[in-house]
C-alpha cells in the first residue's frame, strides 16, 4: 500500500471516529432520548439543532467519499480491517474528551486491534 492510499484510509477512519465523537457531544445536553411515533418529529428536530450532531453528519458523509476513493487505489479485503483503528481512536478520544473509563480489559482489546491490524497490513 502507497503512502496516498495509506493517508486516504486514515483520513477515513478519523473522520469515522471524529463523527462518533461529534454525535457524542451533540446528543449530551439533551439527556436520554426517548422516540416514539407521537414525538418522532419534535425529538427529529432537537437533534439536528445540535450544531455537533449536524457536524458528525456531514463528517460521515465526507468519510464516505474519501473511502470510496480509498477503495478505489486498495483492496477492500485490506483497507476494511484498518477501519478497526477508529475503535481504538474513539476509545482514547472519548477518555479525554468525555472522561470514559478505560480498563485494562478496554486496553487489552486496543492492543488485540492495534495487533491485528499490523497483521493485516502486513499480508
Amino acid at each position: 500500500m502507497n503512502l496516498t492510499a495509506f493517508l486516504l484510509i486514515l483520513a477515513g477512519v478519523l473522520l469515522n471516529a471524529g463523527a462518533q465523537l461529534l454525535l457524542k457531544a451533540g446528543v449530551g445536553p439533551l439527556g436520554t432520548l426517548s422516540v416514539g411515533l407521537e414525538n418522532l418529529v419534535p425529538t427529529t428536530l432537537r437533534v439536528l439543532g445540535q450544531w455537533p450532531i449536524v457536524a458528525g453528519l456531514v463528517c460521515y458523509v465526507v468519510s464516505v467519499g474519501v473511502w470510496i476513493v480509498a477503495l478505489s487505489r486498495v483492496e477492500v479485503s485490506l483497507a476494511y480491517p484498518m477501519l478497526s483503528l477508529g475503535y481504538v481512536v474513539n476509545a482514547l478520544a472519548a477518555w479525554w474528551l468525555f472522561g470514559e473509563a478505560l480498563g485494562p480489559m478496554r486496553w487489552a482489546g486496543m492492543l488485540l486491534i492495534l495487533g491485528g491490524v499490523l497483521l493485516m497490513s502486513r499480508t
